[in-house]
């Protein structure tokens, strides 16, 4: 066997493999197609959604969804993008992992027409007990800008722990701004009960 398939096979055991459906009591989590476009385009055109959020451009605009919606629909990349529906398949938010400097990332935003229900604590919670049932000795990384702490406090729930704190730059707010990081070791993961 050549050299270049035994690293093929070897890189692919450290993949969770493809981006998977997964339904919740509320949430169908599913796979980005190129008719989610308009409804990206109005979530993350808000600045109260983009400003939570490193790598959006502000204005954003519904060829910026194509753009991304056309990557992530090529197969080519590793990770797992989940739009966030309720079961209708409007598009809500997404949740994604992804691998960077060899480590598993997550992120996640919601159009804030649906905040304060609960739905991100759900969705994430979800993604990553099937991320953990794929890949069970892999911890991921995520973290938030200070002032969101909506999302702080869905990390916390699920079991991340703060890992540091520095300044990051939001293209959006087009300024540096303080940013916990946090990391989850998946024997700290817990699923919250909904009341």
């Amino acid at each position: 066997m050549n050299a270049a398939v035994l690293h093929k096979t070897s890189e692919l055991r450290h993949r969770p493999g493809p981006c998977p459906v997964i339904t919740t009591d509320r949430l169908v989590l599913r796979p980005h197609k190129l008719g989610d476009a308009e409804a990206i385009a109005q979530s993350l055109g808000d600045f109260k959604v983009s400003r939570m959020l490193a790598r959006v451009p502000q204005p954003y605009d519904r060829q910026d969804a194509l753009d991304w919606l056309v990557l992530q629909a090529s197969g080519l990349l590793p990770g797992w993008t989940l739009a966030i529906t309720t079961g209708d398949d409007v598009h809500l938010g997404v949740v994604g992992l992804e691998p960077r400097g060899g480590q598993w990332h997550l992120g996640y935003w919601l159009n804030r027409f649906y905040w304060d229900r609960g739905y991100m604590t759900e969705a994430v919670a979800a993604v990553l007990e099937r991320f953990f049932r794929r890949m069970p000795d892999t911890d991921v990384r995520a973290g938030a800008f200070a002032d969101n702490l909506a999302s702080l406090n869905v990390q916390r729930k699920l079991g991340f722990r703060i890992a540091g704190a520095g300044d990051l730059f939001s293209i959006a707010r087009n300024r540096m701004a303080p940013h916990i990081e946090t990391v989850l070791r998946p024997e700290d993961f817990r699923i919250p009960v909904r009341p």
